[in-house]
């Protein structure tokens, strides 16, 4: 099977640092992929360089076999990142007209589809209230219903779960597991192990810029957060040595 996201080599430097590290991986179509790594590791330098966001210094990223800035690519990927700039002057609905309207929806498309990001979500009650009238938690679900508007078939999440209370991490797990089961090929960055344990089919951990681990769940012979810090210590302690 081809895999939907390929990146060959990847790494990024920025004057004398180097900020991606020779990163390869492949996903296949209807994978769950969690991307895990420490703060400052790198998982949203590299999801931004897959997306055609920022440009690698060398190595390749292919989507679809493409380049991630091909617009047929871009039509067909939703992205959440973790800090989405949001028009607070705007309603919820406004806010999802506004983003719906890059994807070429018709009207009665586009109403469609925002009730059904909405209703996922949970948030059908405050669709007209404005943005600067919502939680944290709101502005996080909102985030994620303009990742899924359009249907996209790729789907990067920059943490999906970030600022969300024990409801709304559930009514997200559960959203992810539904596009999942639909084959969507969902990519996230997180730091909640037991959430990739539970929903990804497969995962990678960065550390200090380079890949240390690409793994399937069902294959972990022991806990996640003891496979995870294993390798980062691995990886400290051969730094440490070099």
């Amino acid at each position: 099977m081809k895999a939907v996201i390929s990146l060959k080599n990847l790494s990024k430097t920025i004057g004398k640092s180097e900020i991606l590290s020779d990163i390869s991986l492949s996903l296949q179509s209807g994978e769950v992929f969690g991307f895990l790594g420490p703060n400052g590791a790198g998982k949203t330098t590299t999801m931004k360089a897959i997306l055609g966001i920022i440009e690698p210094t060398s190595g390749q990223v292919r989507i679809f076999g493409k380049l991630p800035t091909d617009t047929a690519v871009q039509m067909r990927i939703g992205f959440m990142p973790e800090n989405t700039y949001l028009y607070k002057y705007l309603t919820g609905d406004e806010f999802l007209d506004f983003n719906g309207r890059f994807y070429n929806l018709s009207r009665e498309k586009l109403e469609e589809r925002k009730t059904w990001a909405l209703e996922k979500v949970g948030l059908v009650q405050a669709r007209n209230k404005r943005l600067n009238a919502y939680s944290k938690g709101m502005l996080q679900r909102i985030g994620l219903a303009q990742a899924i508007l359009h249907d996209p078939d790729i789907i990067f999440l920059d943490e999906p779960m970030s600022g969300l209370d024990p409801v709304g991490r559930k009514m997200v797990k559960d959203l992810l597991l539904e596009l999942k089961a639909t084959g969507k090929t969902i990519f996230f960055n997180t730091h909640i192990l037991s959430d990739v344990e539970s929903i990804c089919d497969s995962f990678a951990i960065i550390c200090e810029w380079h890949l240390v681990a690409h793994e399937q769940v069902a294959m972990l012979k022991m806990p996640i957060e003891d496979f995870f810090m294993e390798r980062i210590e691995e990886n400290s302690t051969r730094n440490h040595i070099e």
